[in-house]
């Protein structure tokens, strides 16, 4: 039985805020730490590749298709859309972070 899977193509805004976050980790935590941290993320956010519905839809994002989803990571949501053909990663933000930037995401463009 074959697997209905999709292509996980990340958005720059969301390799940005990656870097900055491992950036603020490393020094906060160390280099180790940062490096667990950001290793743990990539297993999950690959694993949407084929379990894209598991999370929940983001709330603050609601369609009638349930296309914006977010994984709960920590103190971190990775916020994603799901279309036809892939899995766009758009952004990785603090949960501390108000609605306004949440909302924001849907104009966030991938390649």
């Amino acid at each position: 039985m074959e697997k209905n899977t999709k292509k996980i193509v990340r958005s720059d805004i969301f390799k940005q805020k990656r870097r900055e976050t491992y950036n603020y980790g490393a020094e906060a935590f160390g280099e180790f730490l940062a490096d667990i941290f950001m290793d743990r993320l990539e297993k999950i956010i690959d694993e949407l590749e084929y379990q894209y519905n598991l999370h929940p839809e983001c709330k603050h994002l609601p369609t009638k298709g349930k296309i914006y989803r977010n994984i709960i990571f920590g103190k971190y949501l990775v916020i994603y859309r799901i279309t036809p053909e892939k899995v766009e990663i758009l952004t990785l933000l603090h949960s501390s972070r108000s609605v306004k930037k949440i909302k924001a995401v849907r104009s966030i463009k991938t390649v």
